[in-house]
């Protein structure tokens, strides 16, 4: 494959992702979202609990074509790059939740979205410039197992539980409670402090862009993309049924990122990507796939720029109440009715609205890599 070619498949990947992404974080109302949407109460993995490792999966999979740059080798200048990225995405990260919080520093949350992108991303570099593709798979395999492992035996008599899991306790100990998120459900009444992106879980969600690594790399090396999309989707149907096979003994379950979880998702995003292989770059079927890639060439600036539209709807008032309230209930909700449907839309008109943001930058050539 020729530098200069982009695989046209993962930018529609990267965009359909974003786009979806989106969508789920920016319902008219949280009490109205419509279930596809919702992330599982704990165990178990709804649609919207595909997103974020299916990022990380693509993100993983880019990686492979950005550092033939450097040979794959890890260089002076492929590791100022790496600790450029890490910084710079965990300190948006940083500066989304700061915003959030009203520009509160006692009550400022550490980790979120974009800073387990940013430490993923470094941590997954580093080893993949490091370890031949043997060693890779290896490291992926102890990470999975000793995961499982250490949640066992350090989790006390229910180490999988989300009051007692050892990854609660772990963030706890390291930033306190004011310092991590208070959005997660006990039960409809409560909620607790606790991290869905917490430091613990942050290595086995480095394995799901490790496997796209791997991933990339079979899809590079490879001038034959008819046979590489059926590899990706051998590949994800056995990740699919590993992932359920070890459920019953670890519980898919995204907010403690479980090992099964990584299997599970990874699966998924290979067989997707396998699909999106031969659709359009063995088919060449694109035109339906468009307003997707536009999406997928500037996928982390239009993600944030969409998080601090949100927070800027969500701290402005109109008429006693957020804009962003004011907006749903007197356009969506109005139109289409205080429900799952009006909720729906007017998330649907947000992706439609930073679609266009998207658009107008591949029109005019601007492409902001973060």
């Amino acid at each position: 494959m020729e530098k200069t070619k982009r695989l046209i498949a993962l930018d529609v990947f990267r965009g359909m992702t974003i786009l979806f992404m989106i969508i789920v974080n920016t319902p008219g109302t949280w009490a109205h979202v419509w279930r596809p949407l919702e992330h599982s109460p704990w165990n178990g993995c709804s649609p919207t609990d595909l997103v974020f490792p299916f990022f990380l999966y693509i993100v993983g999979v880019a990686m492979w074509f950005s550092f033939r740059k450097y040979g794959h080798r890890l260089t002076g200048e492929a590791g100022w790059r790496i600790l450029r990225r890490v910084l710079g995405i965990f300190f948006i990260g940083l500066l989304i939740n700061f915003a959030g919080e009203n520009f509160d520093l006692s009550h400022l949350r550490i980790l979120g979205v974009l800073q387990r992108i940013a430490l993923a991303y470094g941590l997954a570099s580093v080893l993949v410039l490091l370890l031949k593709r043997n060693w890779r798979w290896a490291l992926a395999v102890f990470i999975l197992l000793g995961y499982w492992g250490v949640l066992i035996l350090f989790g006390g008599e229910h180490p999988l539980d989300l009051m007692t899991n050892l990854v609660r306790k772990i963030d706890l100990s390291v930033f306190g409670p004011n310092h991590v998120w208070h959005g997660f459900p006990l039960d409809s009444n409560h909620k607790i402090p606790f991290d869905p992106e917490g430091l613990l879980s942050t290595f086995t969600a480095t394995v799901n862009v490790l496997i796209g690594y791997q991933m990339g790399e079979m899809i590079g090396t490879s001038a034959n993309h008819r046979k590489v999309s059926l590899q990706l989707l051998g590949f994800g149907a056995v990740g699919i049924v590993l992932g359920l096979l070890w459920n019953p003994y670890f519980p898919i379950n995204k907010p403690i990122w479980s090992s099964s979880y990584v299997l599970y998702t990874s699966g998924w995003a290979s067989v997707l990507l396998g699909l999106l292989l031969w659709m359009i770059d063995v088919k060449g079927w694109k035109t339906w796939s468009n307003p997707f890639m536009v999406v997928g060439m500037n996928p982390l600036f239009i993600y944030v720029l969409a998080d601090f539209w949100a927070i800027f709807l969500l701290k402005t008032h109109a008429g006693g109440i957020s804009l962003y309230a004011w907006i749903y209930q007197h356009l969506f909700a109005a139109l289409a009715g205080n429900n799952e449907l009006g909720s729906f839309f007017f998330a649907f008109t947000h992706a439609v609205l930073f679609w266009l943001v998207a658009y107008g930058m591949y029109k005019k050539k601007i492409f902001i890599k973060i």
